[in-house]
């Protein structure tokens, strides 16, 4: 990989790692402590924020007609995206072994906290359940998805990508058919930085 990029790439972790520090401040701000994996809320605060709670009627009243009859189309994908979660977990349990990449954890990319949020109504808590469990389940494949690639064919596109996975980094330059043959046996097995990661 070229010096400069990597020096970016560099920037760009040490500045992911400053934000989860200032997102665990702010903790502090709206008065709770994470213990065993659980945000756990100041009595005073609890009480508060369920004073502010609406009826599901008045919370589903401020959405147009129209936006409520999406309703089944919306939560009709939570079928799909159940049994793609379902194969994605066996799919690297059988493969990722054999390939020698690290599995990737569900539990960094599913995570089911807001729906527990005690300032919600049970509407508010549904549709909260739904997303970050559809939206998790996305994360999780996309992850597989990009370790898979990496595997493959780690080849950059020949034009940006406005979103890319975390593993396109590793990832040979568009075009460079050298480095491609030389070093595509240690670029598809390096995950040393996700070994880490998960120590």
């Amino acid at each position: 990989m070229d010096n400069r990029i990597e020096e970016i790439v560099l920037q760009i972790k040490m500045l992911e790692d400053e934000l989860i520090e200032e997102l665990k401040s702010k903790e502090k701000d709206f008065f709770y402590k994470i213990e065993n994996e659980k945000a756990k809320f100041e009595e005073h605060v609890i009480k508060e924020g369920k004073l502010k709670i609406i009826s599901s009627v008045k919370y589903l009243s401020t959405f147009r007609l129209k936006v409520i009859l999406t309703l089944p189309f919306i939560w009709s994908m939570i079928i799909p995206i159940f049994f793609v979660d379902i194969f994605a977990t066996i799919y690297q349990s059988i493969c990722f072994p054999i390939y020698e990449i690290p599995k990737v954890k569900r539990k960094d990319y599913v995570i089911m906290d807001r729906h527990r949020l005690f300032y919600l109504d049970k509407v508010e808590k549904i549709g909260c359940w739904y997303c970050e469990y559809f939206n998790g389940v996305v994360a999780y494949v996309r992850e597989m998805a990009a370790r898979t690639e990496q595997y493959w064919c780690p080849i950059k596109h020949s034009t940006y990508l406005k979103d890319k996975h975390s593993r396109y980094e590793q990832f040979f330059d568009f075009g460079d058919f050298t480095k491609y043959r030389e070093e595509l046996e240690d670029r598809r097995s390096n995950f040393s930085d996700v070994d880490e990661k998960s120590k």
